[in-house]
């Protein structure tokens, strides 16, 4: 396997976890690397990390580690080469009434109301499960989102109303931002907020003097994933190379 190579990431060990129902493609089992122990992971050691392909949820920093498989592809947006096409230009303009403010990582409660809205509507058989108890529910949502030991913050956008509409949780890293987990309200069926998110998010990171916007992983399978192809020009982490 091909691990970080960095000196400060030597003290770091790795290890596989027990099989677990994959969340993207059906009927398959996946398993994912973990460095530990997980509160040597700061934001410097996280950079080398997420180099190497690596993503952060909540304070463990983990990436695919799968037997038989190896379809989750780590993507970065290349900023400098960007231009949105001009179905991204009009979601950008249909959404230019929100009000983006960067907060620190937190819990909200108004976040954690649109995040359950939007497991429920979006992701309820993937992803994190949603326990009936709601006490359990938000100490999931806390653990996955609220908790961290690298450089992250909260995205909130809201309307005229002083509503919120979209929340993005992101890290920055030495060359960008990764793009953590956004969720929105998914009742308005004629909105493009995932889109506007992005589009949000990579002009934010340019304006910090970064060169890329991390995406996550993109799987070919996963109709989930296909809308991360529409952004151009980016890079594919492909036996350890970023292409």
């Amino acid at each position: 396997m091909t691990l970080p190579s960095e000196p400060a990431l030597h003290k770091l060990q790795f290890y596989v976890t027990t099989p677990y129902k994959c969340g993207y493609l059906p009927n398959k089992l996946a398993q994912s690397l973990i460095a530990a122990p997980h509160h040597l992971v700061d934001t410097n050691i996280y950079s080398g990390l997420i180099h190497q392909g690596f993503r952060r949820s909540g304070k463990f920093a983990y990436r695919p580690h799968c037997e038989n498989c190896n379809a989750c592809i780590a993507i970065r947006l290349i900023l400098s080469e960007f231009a949105p096409t001009r179905s991204q230009k009009r979601a950008y303009k249909q959404h230019t009434n929100l009000t983006a403010r960067v907060l620190p990582l937190d819990y909200f409660q108004s976040h954690f109301e649109l995040y359950t809205d939007y497991q429920n509507l979006r992701h309820a058989d993937t992803e994190i499960s949603n326990p009936t108890d709601e006490d359990d529910s938000a100490n999931q949502y806390m653990q996955f989102l609220c908790m961290s030991n690298v450089e992250s913050l909260m995205v909130e956008f809201c309307d005229a109303a002083n509503q919120v509409k979209i929340v993005s949780v992101i890290d920055v890293v030495r060359d960008g931002v990764s793009a953590v987990y956004t969720f929105y309200d998914a009742t308005d069926t004629k909105s493009s907020y995932g889109t506007y998110s992005i589009l949000w998010l990579a002009e934010w990171t340019k304006s910090l003097g970064l060169p890329y916007l991390y995406l996550g992983y993109w799987i070919a399978e996963s109709q989930k994933m296909a809308y991360k192809q529409q952004f151009k020009p980016q890079e594919k982490l492909i036996d350890g190379e970023w292409i």
